[in-house]
């Protein structure tokens, strides 16, 4: 007896739905399979109800690549224009720390106060993106930091398995080209004066 080859769980949605509705194609009004079970207006159904839901799914990735490229837009032009204000109140204040903090702003440690490594980033967030085989991620900044060294695994995350994914001077990042349908995982660790903090607890992904 023949055995059929389905492998239907590995394919991605939009070739589920071809598959599927080139299999109803064949079976409809096909003598030799006068009454299948289930149902093909069952299917037909539930390939709709897939193929709607999977287009309502790409729509909200889109918004939500929009308003995160548009927060992205708005938190850089917040960081010029407070990067500018600390210039001016710097510019007046001088050496005078009282008179920097009374505007609202912390004074630096003197560079050799203090050796300490930054600590190590949290909240580590990592979100699918609109295009394929691309994972935003972000984390809370941690205030030492100049940097943000990212590393990536394969599942499941071995002690040797994370390799260097990128490098951020804010406190998120885009990572493309992962394998569709594969999971990873995701640490990050920042980077100051004093050296490289601990990793952070890692965050994972099923890439899609």
């Amino acid at each position: 007896m023949g055995k059929i080859k389905l492998n239907f769980r590995r394919l991605v949605v939009t070739d589920k739905i071809a598959r599927a509705r080139q299999v109803i194609a064949a079976l409809r009004d096909n003598p030799a399979f006068a009454n299948p079970m289930p149902a093909l207006s069952v299917i037909a159904r539930a390939i709709d109800d897939l193929e709607t839901t999977h287009t309502e799914t790409l729509a909200i990735r889109q918004a939500a690549k929009t308003n995160t490229s548009a927060r992205n837009q708005r938190e850089d032009a917040l960081d010029r224009l407070m990067t500018q204000l600390a210039a001016y109140v710097e510019s007046v204040g001088g050496a005078n720390e009282e008179l920097i903090r009374s505007a609202g702003m912390d004074t630096r440690a003197p560079a050799n106060s203090s050796t300490g490594k930054p600590t190590r980033p949290s909240s580590l967030a990592a979100i699918d993106g609109v295009h394929e085989g691309e994972v935003h991620l972000s984390w809370d900044t941690v205030a030492a930091a100049r940097s943000y060294v990212i590393e990536k695994s394969p599942d499941p995350p071995t002690a040797t398995s994370w390799t260097h994914a990128g490098v951020s001077i804010k406190s998120r990042y885009t990572i493309n080209s992962l394998t569709y349908g594969s999971r990873f995982w995701f640490r990050v660790a920042a980077v100051g004066t004093a050296g490289q903090s601990g990793w952070s607890d890692p965050a994972t992904s099923l890439v899609s």
